[in-house]
């Protein structure tokens, strides 16, 4: 995952100007962001860095998805959207996992309460914790297929106006076009190591897999009965289900069927704040 330091923040405030709000506009500048990061390694935090510049958000994240309930954070612009990117993740719950699941944009103008509030309450009890109280997740994909997500924070209430929301959508059209370009490319083809960071997303793929393999034959359940046993251990021990699976890899846990355990994820109940 790339992310760059943490650094206060301030919404854009305008998003697009309305004389340069164009889809070709918002490609272009994704485009340079993307050409002028210069190193690949760089090019995931360059491209959430132009959101920020296109969008009036107070930060923003990109996630991979994996399959049925696996994902990975591709890129964060901060601290706080990789939390919640991870948060949603390890709690099995969330905007972005509803936006995968219909595949439709989903649009959470105020955690703190209301329908919103009460839709995630555990992902919006932490959210508002973080200091987020509005968020925004985009479904990534072509043909239908959702192959991850575009997630967007505010820190004030409020949805996105109209262009806004125009722009966004061109926004995660243009991510899209970039991550099915990047992952079409040869990693072995030496094209100056664009594809090394996809290759440490499957990796963590991966780990999670074998992990939830290990855990159905310590506890004899089902891949998804597994993954909300790890889910409900990572949230009850404020870790990311990434970092218990590389334990329960290393053989340093071990899932046990008398364990009392936090069962699933819907076991798991709103509380303090993780420090995710």
């Amino acid at each position: 995952m790339t992310m760059p330091p943490e650094e206060p923040r301030q919404p854009a405030g305008g998003g697009v100007p309305p004389d340069a709000g164009s889809r070709l506009w918002v490609n272009e500048t994704l485009a340079a962001a993307a050409r002028d990061a210069g190193d690949p390694q760089r090019v995931p935090g360059a491209l959430c860095e132009a959101c920020l510049r296109l969008l009036p958000v107070n930060g923003c994240s990109v996630s991979i998805s994996g399959g049925k309930g696996v994902s990975v954070t591709w890129c964060a612009s901060d601290r706080v959207a990789a939390r919640l990117a991870e948060m949603q993740y390890t709690v099995g719950d969330g905007p972005c996992h509803t936006a995968l699941d219909r595949g439709v944009p989903v649009l959470a103008a105020d955690l703190g309460q209301g329908d919103d509030a009460r839709r995630w309450p555990i992902f919006a009890s932490e959210a508002v914790a973080l200091g987020v109280r509005a968020v925004f997740s985009l479904p990534l994909g072509v043909s239908g297929a959702a192959i991850g997500t575009l997630d967007l924070y505010n820190e004030r209430v409020g949805g996105l106006t109209e262009p806004d929301m125009r722009t966004a959508l061109w926004v995660r059209d243009a991510v899209t076009y970039a991550l099915v370009g990047l992952q079409s490319r040869d990693p072995a083809g030496g094209e100056d190591g664009v594809a090394s960071w996809m290759t440490a997303s499957e990796a963590d793929h991966t780990e999670v897999y074998q992990a939830v393999g290990m855990v159905m034959v310590q506890l004899d359940v089902d891949p998804e009965q597994a993954l909300d046993r790890m889910r409900g251990r990572a949230y009850a021990e404020g870790r990311t289900v990434s970092q218990l699976a590389r334990d329960v890899l290393a053989r340093r846990l071990r899932f046990r069927q008398e364990s009392g355990g936090c069962g699933g994820h819907g076991g798991i109940r709103p509380g303090p704040a993780h420090g995710w």
